[in-house]
């Protein structure tokens, strides 16, 4: 499912869509498409909306790869929601199958999920994401048998209860939706054709008023719903401390300092916990603090970059100060420039 907008990612996604923002110079989509290869699902279809033809050349650069897929991107030309989107394909899905959010940082164990759907015997499987904080997000209630009590402290089960963005009074568990599911054919059947249909909201409780067995499991590797900048700075953090368990290759490069350096990128000064994607240049004595680069920046000499996320082309001039900033595609910003707690719009 890649066929949002992501507002909260402005100004990043006004010039391409919300799962071709990069972490670590890859599309997000690229993480949960991986997932699955490893899973050994070699046909993927890819539902897209929001600036869909950007999706459809990159999808189809999966064909090529030297693993390829066979992968395809389904426009829609009206928004259909979760659930409805995937509606639209159901000639195409006639046995058990996969959703995933293309915006989404993921990497775990599909195959796992997969295994654990066919030996409970559900409708839906689920996987889950323990957070600290639950009040954000949609929280899943387990039982530890089908229509059984709910208990908050599993962390499998079987579906019981859901919940979205509860108080924390209210809040009877801290695992919530990732985004994944394993589906049966006529669990899609339900949702009512030509109508915008959503997943957690209406599908779901739907099947669970139905009495259909849904099962939910909590993963283990690396999730990250990256919807505001700072996940995407979080997001790379986790990539990089966990770069030798990823069941993909990082991007060519070194590790300087918990830093990931482009071997193109012209790289002087002090660096803490940032990533520079390819074709960068950062001037001598500029420092960086939680920062994102994506491709072709170029940083001039002293400047000063803070918790800050910088689009795809971007120039900032010599003495610069940015503390909590996104930047979006193409600005250039003249030398001793000032700003901070704010967003810059791209140039389209």
């Amino acid at each position: 499912m890649a066929g949002g907008q992501g507002s909260r990612l402005r100004p990043l996604t006004l010039t391409r869509p919300k799962p071709m923002v990069e972490v670590l110079g890859r599309p997000v989509i690229d993480f949960v498409k991986d997932a699955m290869q490893e899973a050994s699902i070699d046909t993927v279809i890819v539902t897209t909306g929001y600036r869909g033809e950007q999706l459809e050349q990159h999808v189809e650069s999966w064909n090529t790869q030297n693993q390829p897929i066979h992968a395809w991107v389904n426009q829609e030309a009206t928004p259909m929601g979760t659930a409805g989107s995937v509606r639209l394909l159901s000639e195409h899905l006639t046995e058990t199958f996969v959703v995933g959010s293309g915006d989404s940082v993921a990497s775990f164990d599909i195959r796992a999920l997969v295994k654990a759907h066919r030996e409970s015997g559900a409708k839906v499987t689920m996987a889950l994401w323990e957070v600290e904080d639950p009040t954000e997000f949609g929280i899943v209630g387990l039982s530890s048998t089908h229509l059984g009590k709910l208990d908050g402290q599993l962390r499998q089960g079987y579906i019981c209860r859901f919940k979205e963005k509860p108080t924390a009074e209210e809040a009877f568990s801290n695992v919530i939706n990732a985004g994944l599911y394993i589906l049966e054919p006529e669990v899609l059947a339900l949702v009512p054709e030509g109508e915008k249909f959503d997943f957690s909201k209406q599908l779901f409780p739907m099947v669970l008023e139905r009495g259909w067995p849904m099962f939910a499991q909590t993963i283990d590797g690396v999730w990250f719903d990256v919807g505001h900048p700072s996940e995407l700075i979080r997001a790379q953090h986790t990539l990089i401390a966990q770069r030798d368990s990823l069941p993909f290759p990082l991007p060519t490069g070194d590790f300087i300092q918990g830093s990931f350096i482009s071997s193109s990128a012209n790289v002087k000064g002090r660096f803490e916990g940032s990533v520079i994607s390819s074709e960068c240049e950062v001037g001598e004595g500029s420092h960086l603090r939680d920062v994102l680069l994506m491709s072709n920046c170029i940083l001039g000499e002293g400047c000063q970059i803070e918790e800050s996320v910088l689009g795809r082309n971007v120039s900032i001039g010599n003495g610069s100060v940015l503390k909590n900033v996104v930047v979006g595609d193409g600005i250039e910003l003249e030398e001793n420039s000032l700003f901070e707690n704010c967003r810059i719009p791209s140039i389209e």
